[in-house]
């Protein structure tokens, strides 16, 4: 699913879009939010006016790392949905959405920081994830299976929770079951 910013693109611009994205969540993974605008352009192999012409600040930059990532999860949220059982589509819903977010530590340090995202540039993504979440939720709760009051919103208080546990190691994987084992009706 692209954006309407990302179909109206000519195919070399569209390229170059790419190219800084992927620069700047490797940059933002190796050092956080340190970088630079003239780093992540010459890694992109580009010009830092050609990343200015896509991306006005580090925060526009940010928002479209996370609305990237928001596109792949709205693909697993969807799969989970189709899942006849509530528990699996949830339990599916959340394990999946972790793993995509493991090897993207662009977008768990963007999630995770305290600073708000600059969430109004990418909404239909998160909307539409969102909305997708609290049909899952509900059809859990409704089913017996998740705490009565288990909300869409503790949906993203567990991600977030294991997603700060993530490290070298599966210390989030342990984190998620003990969360799992906790909400379960």
């Amino acid at each position: 699913m692209m954006n309407a910013s990302s179909r109206s693109l000519r195919a070399d611009a569209r390229r170059n879009r790419d190219a800084v994205l992927d620069a700047a969540s490797e940059l933002f993974a190796l050092r956080g939010d340190d970088v630079q605008m003239g780093e992540i352009a010459a890694r992109a192999g580009l010009g830092v006016g050609t990343l200015y012409r896509h991306f006005a600040d580090k925060e526009a930059l940010r928002a479209a790392i996370i609305g990237r990532r928001f596109e792949a999860m709205i693909a697993i949220a969807r799969a989970a949905e189709e899942l006849e059982d509530p528990w699996a589509a949830f339990e599916t819903l959340l394990v999946e959405y972790l793993k995509s977010a493991e090897p993207d530590v662009a977008f768990r340090l963007a999630v995770l920081d305290r600073r708000e995202p600059a969430w109004d540039r990418i909404a239909a993504e998160k909307d539409a994830f969102g909305e997708i979440i609290r049909r899952i939720v509900r059809r859990a709760v409704d089913a017996g299976h998740l705490r009565a009051d288990f909300s869409a919103q503790d949906f993203i208080l567990v991600a977030r929770g294991a997603m700060a546990n993530m490290s070298d190691g599966d210390d989030w994987r342990r984190h998620l079951d003990l969360m799992l084992n906790g909400i379960r009706a």
